[in-house]
C-alpha cells in the first residue's frame, strides 16, 4: 500500500509539467477529474487545444497506472480508483470532478 501511495504521488508530480495549462483549463471549468481516474472535458464541445491537453495528461496517467499496478501487484482498475479518490480530495475549490454516477460537481 505504501508503494501504491508513493506511486500515486508521483503521478501528481508528473502532472506538474502540465501545471500551467492544466491549471488554467481547470480554473476556466473546461476540464475536470473524471470518475475513471482520467481527465475529461466538462464542457462540450471541447476545443482542439483542450482535447490535446486531455490526451497528453491521460496518456501519462495511463502509463503511470500501468507501472503502479505492475510494481504493487494491484490491478490497473484498483490504481485508477485510488487515484480518482485522491484526485477528488485534492481538487481545489471551484474546480470540477465527477461523482460516481458521472455527474459533474463543482467543489
Amino acid at each position: 500500500m505504501k508503494r501504491l501511495f508513493a506511486a500515486l504521488l508521483l503521478v501528481f508530480a508528473l502532472q506538474a509539467a502540465w501545471a500551467i495549462d492544466l491549471h488554467t483549463a481547470k480554473d476556466r471549468g473546461l476540464v475536470g477529474e473524471a470518475n475513471t481516474g482520467f481527465l475529461a472535458p466538462v464542457k462540450q464541445p471541447a476545443s482542439a487545444e483542450v482535447r490535446a491537453l486531455i490526451a497528453g495528461v491521460n496518456a501519462k496517467r495511463r502509463a503511470q497506472f500501468e507501472r503502479t499496478a505492475r510494481n504493487t501487484g494491484a490491478t490497473v482498475e484498483q490504481v485508477r480508483v485510488r487515484f480518482y479518490q485522491l484526485a477528488v480530495q485534492n481538487t481545489r475549490p471551484g474546480h470540477y470532478y465527477q461523482d460516481r454516477s458521472g455527474a459533474w460537481k463543482r467543489k
